[in-house]
């Protein structure tokens, strides 16, 4: 499966972006989609997965209330949408799925520059 993120870009604390994630290639079974990030000098993080068709979603605790992941069931594609940033959400976003019985994400993309300016 490719992934494509898009959506990334320059905003000020307190603004909104939303984030989308294209899949194409093998798309049939994918159980989980996720939301990553990797700030300069860290380690890539969990950000947010929806599973399945939305049954559970799961954020990390430092966006929670802030962010919110949904997905078109119709198009391979999921969004994330960012509210309330702050500095400290400067980070390369990468979106990512998971398989069945596959504990871990993979078919990384390239991933969309998020800066927040202070």
């Amino acid at each position: 499966v490719q992934l494509q993120a898009s959506g990334g870009g320059l905003v000020q604390a307190g603004g909104s972006l939303r984030l989308s994630c294209a899949a194409s290639g093998r798309t049939v079974g994918i159980y989980a989609r996720g939301w990553f990030r990797q700030a300069p000098g860290k380690e890539r993080e969990f950000v947010a997965e929806i599973i399945s068709r939305g049954a559970v979603i799961s954020y990390a605790e430092s966006v929670k209330g802030r962010f919110t992941i949904s997905r078109d069931n119709g198009r391979n594609t999921w969004f994330l949408q960012m509210t309330s940033l702050k500095p400290e959400d400067t980070a390369v976003y990468y979106c990512a799925v998971r398989f069945p019985g596959v504990s871990e994400y993979g078919s990384w993309g390239r991933g969309t520059l998020v800066t927040v300016s202070s």
